[in-house]
């Protein structure tokens, strides 16, 4: 493992316990597009026991930040969620910073949108309910009441950032993460008030389940970072960068091919029974009132196949047919490649890629022939015997 090591370090207060942890990896460091990552090893029983400068174990469950370098660059970091004894082996299992504010609840109230209903101020003035004020000669007609509106709304990417000002926030719970300050342009809750966005401690939130569900109805890209501060620190910054929506570009500068940097492939995927080409969105309401969407995509000489979501928090038509959308992206497309294998080459040389970029694939399937598709990056894993996997989507199956 030429080039690489581990650096264990205290999750409160960031002290650098070991910069050569002897760590056999069982899977290699997976970064995830939108997602928290893992990285699993063992190690030998010896030193689990041993202790760092604080009189801790080195390696602690929920207590030890534990990082891969390759050559100089931090490829991933994690925390230390679960370790195990097997035998002679000591099993460590980490996971990304990210998953972290899962089982976390929500402590506080917030509301975008709240529905205002402004104070008549000629309640109580047409006691015989006639349309006309009381006692009042000539007659005047009681004007119909104010009309209800959307109170203040806030950028979806503000109440990511709330979430993780409120997991942080809490004693021993501020993990380092810098969270990207721009917003995403689009307001949570609709702007008559009929369709709040609502967070409230009583409902007993999940803060990671609902930072997922921002993601996904939205939707929007993000990513977890960790990089040296500089060439002469011993710091580790963390970052999550957010999408505008998404991450990532259309490399044409790479190129992947079948027999030149590609390794291996594996098994191409088609829908099958879950290919659909049009959705039917069910939202807040019962009955006749329950609000719906249903949408569908360009006629594509295939039969016409249904699916049918529920989002039963939502009303807004704009949030369900989006998420009608989101739902046919991932359902209608063709032929994909799920992963490829590849080994550092001049055609795309490891690290100059971005978790969501779309790179062009060009591989033999066999049954198929030549496949020559566009394929985003979802994932990758660097594994210390100089191959890579990168974990791939079809470009044209997500919709933003």
């Amino acid at each position: 493992m030429e080039g690489w090591r581990f650096i264990a370090q205290r999750a409160i207060g960031e002290t650098i316990l070991d910069w050569e942890v002897p760590f056999a990896l069982s899977s290699n460091p997976k970064r995830e597009l939108s997602g928290a990552g893992a990285m699993t090893g063992t190690i030998t029983p010896e030193y689990a026991r041993m202790i760092g400068s604080d009189g801790l174990p080195i390696l602690q469950e929920w207590g030890t930040k534990l990082y891969a370098e390759v050559d100089g660059h931090i490829r991933w970091g994690g925390i230390v969620t679960k370790t195990s004894f097997d035998g002679p082996k000591f099993t460590v299992a980490c996971e990304g910073f990210s998953s972290y504010p899962h089982g976390i609840p929500y402590e506080d109230y917030v509301i975008s949108g709240k529905k205002i209903t402004p104070k008549d101020p000629n309640a109580g003035k047409d006691k015989n309910h006639d349309g006309y004020f009381d006692g009042v000669r000539p007659k005047r007609k009681v004007p119909p009441p104010p009309k209800s509106y959307g109170g203040p709304r806030i950028d979806v990417y503000d109440a990511f950032r709330l979430i993780w000002r409120h997991v942080q926030g809490k004693p021993d719970g501020n993990i380092g993460l810098v969270i990207d300050s721009h917003d995403l342009g689009k307001l949570l809750g609709s702007s008559d008030g009929e369709d709040p966005w609502e967070l409230a401690w009583w409902d007993n939130p999940d803060c990671g389940q609902t930072l997922d569900t921002l993601t996904t109805q939205t939707p929007f890209d993000w990513l977890e970072t960790h990089a040296w501060a500089d060439g002469t620190s011993n710091t580790i910054t963390h970052r999550i960068r957010l999408g505008t929506p998404r991450l990532g570009r259309k490399r044409a500068d790479l190129r992947f091919v079948d027999g030149e940097n590609i390794g291996a492939i594996a098994k191409p995927e088609g829908m099958g029974e879950d290919y659909a080409n049009e959705a039917i969105v069910l939202g807040k309401g019962e009955g006749k009132k329950m609000a719906r969407a249903q949408v569908w995509v360009a006629r594509d000489g295939r039969l016409r196949r249904v699916v049918t979501v529920t989002a039963k928090a939502t009303s807004s038509r704009t949030a369900l047919y989006t998420r009608g959308w989101k739902e046919l992206a991932g359902r209608t497309a063709a032929l994909q490649i799920p992963a490829i294998q590849i080994w550092d080459h001049p055609n795309a040389r490891f690290g100059s890629w971005s978790l969501g970029d779309d790179i062009r694939v060009q591989v033999h399937v066999p049954w198929v022939g030549d496949v020559d598709v566009w394929h985003r990056i979802i994932g990758d894993e660097i594994s210390a015997d100089g191959l890579c996997t990168l974990t791939l989507k079809r470009s044209d199956s997500f919709h933003y």
